[in-house]
């Protein structure tokens, strides 16, 4: 053989390995995956579903997928809560920027139609549709750091830009209505009825774990806009609207995190010697 043909040989050979690698890892964190999952459900004697959204090592021409609460998602897990037993518990990982209402509404509907205890479990956020399904559960516990969002509704501008509805009121507030145009009538119409499906959801969501008027109180807090739609709510300030928040939160859950990782080849931010310190190095650093 020339030269040539091994350097075509060996550009082959690269191309191969540049297509399979990356399938191989994904494969091989997928299997890793279940695995905890697994080992999760065994010791919880539950069916444990997660819904994770991170940038995926895998990706197109070097550009991260990313993911949000779509229908798929929600046809997921609701097959998976069909194919678990009606006396079976169910653990629910979330961790999710949000999505659309429509699938996170589902999600949040069948799990609070459970006749089994359903726990959500949240290791750093659950923001908007998040949050939502956190409020279905019989039990939520977070990581002592980790938070919820509101779920104030957003309105589609054009081009793929939002807008809180309860902005788009307030626009009507300050202004006569001559002075303003018919588009901003007719999106003010909209967020009324926004604002007002998805407090009556919350309220559902949350009859059987407050009172009535607590419900109504928490349901404003979380749909009326009085934060911005990222603000992060944490578990003190959960706790202090009238939510039941745990944090004892299992140790499974943070493996399983750890094999989400974000793309390959992005610089880290964060570094860190990966290991627990205990009494011995706390000495040695005095």
């Amino acid at each position: 053989m020339s030269a040539f043909d091994y350097l075509s040989l060996f550009l082959w050979l690269l191309l191969i390995l540049a297509l399979f690698v990356p399938v191989f890892r994904q494969r091989t964190l997928h299997l890793q995956r279940l695995k905890v999952i697994r080992h999760l459900e065994l010791k919880r004697k539950s069916r444990v579903i997660t819904l994770i959204h991170r940038q995926e090592v895998l990706s197109f021409l070097g550009v991260p997928f990313y993911r949000y609460i779509d229908i798929d998602d929600s046809e997921q897990i609701l097959r998976a809560i069909r194919l678990t037993p009606p006396d079976m518990p169910i653990d629910i990982i979330v961790h999710t920027a949000g999505g659309l209402v429509l699938a996170a509404e589902q999600i949040a509907h069948a799990l609070k139609n459970r006749k089994s205890k359903v726990t959500v479990m949240v290791p750093h956020y659950a923001m908007s549709g998040g949050t939502m399904i956190a409020l279905a559960a019989d039990e939520l516990i977070m990581d002592e750091n980790a938070v919820l969002g509101p779920i104030d509704p957003q309105l589609e501008r054009g081009f793929g830009s939002l807008i809180p509805a309860t902005s788009v009121l307030k626009v009507l507030s300050q202004k006569s209505r001559d002075q303003v145009d018919d588009t901003t009538l007719v999106m003010a119409d909209v967020a009324m009825k926004a604002i007002s499906q998805v407090k009556n959801f919350i309220e559902w969501l949350l009859d059987e774990k407050v009172s009535p008027e607590e419900a109504e109180r928490i349901a404003s807090f979380l749909a009326e806009g009085q934060w911005t739609h990222d603000a992060p709510l944490t578990v003190e300030a959960l706790q202090e609207i009238g939510l039941s928040v745990e944090t004892a939160l299992p140790e499974e859950v943070y493996k399983l995190m750890e094999l989400y990782p974000q793309p390959a080849g992005r610089r880290p931010s964060v570094q860190y010697i990966p290991f627990p310190y205990g009494e011995k190095e706390r000495k040695e650093g005095k």
